[in-house]
């Protein structure tokens, strides 16, 4: 079969053949038609030399051709979250990494929801513990994690939705659930924060920037509130704490990392995000996108593509 991997992907050929892989019990082997793009895969790939050779590509959509677990059936339409060989014609995973795509997706679709949806879930529901009808901030609302969360928020709890982006981004955030989408160029979110919630602040932060919205997220929570690091855009050190605000306010504050979990961890999540998450996706509450596909050779043209920041949610390569 054909497969990119971490050394490949640096070569002027970038596809190489392996082996078809074999499966154990517990696992299926799926026919691979599309593999999503994620920034793990291109820091993988820039780090080749300092890592062992790999087949790249952590989130999947294709149809399962042999299985030796009875929770899925062969023929049965799937996304799959993977820890690594996702840029490949087949993959063997275990069946607890299987998401179930209903007929209303396509392949592309199911392709876009692992890295995304799951990411996103954790940080609202098994980390930020969102309830029914409270308030949450989503940064970089328009990123592909953003607009998964928005949508969750929306489909799950009803929460009250902010979120924030450039200008030229707020109308995707709200065409997806947002309530009120903030230009962090022009507008200080705090402030805008404290005049949509009567300063109350919100109960949940959902921040992919880091240390230079430290600040104003605390100031932008309420007492009890909670703040859940996804990402570092905006650095990773913040100068100066205020923790006497942290304390009276009894803030939480946890930073996470998905693909870092454990086996048993990313099969929980994988096992509540299907049950609760089937029928919004089979009603389209819950609306995956992507945003350009790529042929399997032309990896390098997609990693050239997200560098230069050109895309507005998923990068897909096509394996058929």
């Amino acid at each position: 079969m054909k497969v990119i991997t971490s050394k490949s992907v640096n070569k002027r050929k970038v596809i190489e053949n392996a082996d078809i892989p074999t499966i154990v019990d517990g696992q299926v082997l799926i026919k691979v038609h599309n593999a999503g793009i994620n920034h793990i895969d291109l820091t993988q790939a820039q780090n080749f030399k300092k890592i062992d050779e790999k087949i790249l590509g952590v989130e999947i959509s294709g149809e399962i051709v042999a299985s030796k677990s009875d929770k899925v059936e062969v023929g049965q339409r799937v996304a799959a979250l993977l820890d690594q060989g996702g840029y490949a014609e087949y993959v063997a995973t275990s069946a607890d990494r299987i998401i179930p795509i209903p007929d209303n997706i396509n392949y592309r679709q199911g392709a876009s929801i692992p890295e995304s949806y799951l990411t996103a879930y954790q940080a609202l529901f098994n980390i930020g513990n969102l309830q029914s009808n409270q308030s949450v901030l989503i940064h970089a609302g328009a990123s592909g994690v953003g607009v998964a969360a928005i949508q969750l928020a929306r489909a799950i709890a009803n929460a009250k939705i902010i979120t924030t982006s450039s200008s030229s981004k707020t109308k995707i955030c709200i065409n997806n659930g947002a309530d009120n989408a903030i230009d962090y160029k022009t507008q200080d979110f705090a402030e805008e924060v404290a005049n949509l919630t009567n300063t109350q602040g919100v109960n949940l932060i959902l921040d992919f920037i880091g240390a230079s919205y430290f600040q104003q997220n605390i100031d932008s929570l309420v007492i009890d509130g909670k703040l859940v690091l996804i990402g570092n855009l905006g650095g990773n050190e913040v100068k100066k704490v205020d923790l006497l605000q942290l304390m009276i306010k009894r803030l939480s504050i946890t930073g996470t990392l998905l693909s870092s979990r454990s086996d048993v961890y990313k099969a929980d999540l994988i096992a509540k995000f299907n049950q609760n998450t089937a029928e919004a996706f089979k009603d389209k509450s819950l609306t995956p996108s992507f945003n350009k596909v790529f042929q399997m050779e032309d990896v390098k043209l997609a990693y050239d593509y997200i560098k230069s920041g050109q895309n507005i949610g998923k990068v897909l390569l096509e394996m058929e």
